[in-house]
């Protein structure tokens, strides 16, 4: 049961159901976790800024390696509804979340997004020399930025303990 009400739409803000219907307008839908960011448009609006970076990391890596990123890092902290979410794009495009067949650099976005959830102040050399040979500094600073929002994501879904959206139910990971 979440920690936080998901708030009804008649009980928002002008400010909030603007948003709202700017996510509905935009995604066909709003998930749970953003109708609770609601309760704070100015949180709402921070996580939202996932999309943008979401975006450019998508110009660098491609659309398939971001989505490994993405459900190594949910994954990896246990967000039942991120790792859930990335599960079902990786299956909706004919993936196998469980059995991935990656190239060399979804790879490395894999560990490297290991490596932020587990102890991202001890990233080794290693890794960090690997993908210094992949990226230029420019596109590991968006990499990173976009594993700290994934991360920051993560801890709202988690700490608030905000309740998996019906649809992605049949994604779960048995």
């Amino acid at each position: 049961m979440s920690r936080i009400s998901i708030p009804d739409y008649e009980s928002l803000s002008a400010e909030a159901k603007k948003e709202y219907d700017g996510q509905i307008k935009k995604h066909g839908r709003i998930t749970n976790m953003k109708k609770t960011l609601l309760h704070s448009v100015p949180s709402f609006r921070v996580l939202m800024e996932w999309y943008p970076l979401r975006d450019e990391v998508v110009k660098i890596v491609g659309e398939f390696p971001l989505n490994v990123f993405a459900y190594s890092i949910s994954y990896g902290n246990d967000c039942l509804i991120c790792s859930t979410f990335f599960r079902k794009i990786l299956k909706d495009n004919g993936q196998d979340p469980d059995d991935l067949k990656l190239d060399d650099d979804s790879k490395l976005l894999m560990e490297y997004g290991n490596a932020c959830v587990a102890k991202p102040v001890f990233v080794s050399d290693d890794l960090f020399k690997r993908m210094r040979s992949r990226f230029n500094e420019e596109q590991i600073v968006l990499l990173t930025a976009f594993a700290g929002m994934m991360i920051a994501t993560n801890l709202i879904n988690n700490t608030l303990n905000v309740e998996l959206d019906d649809y992605l139910t049949s994604y779960t990971k048995k």
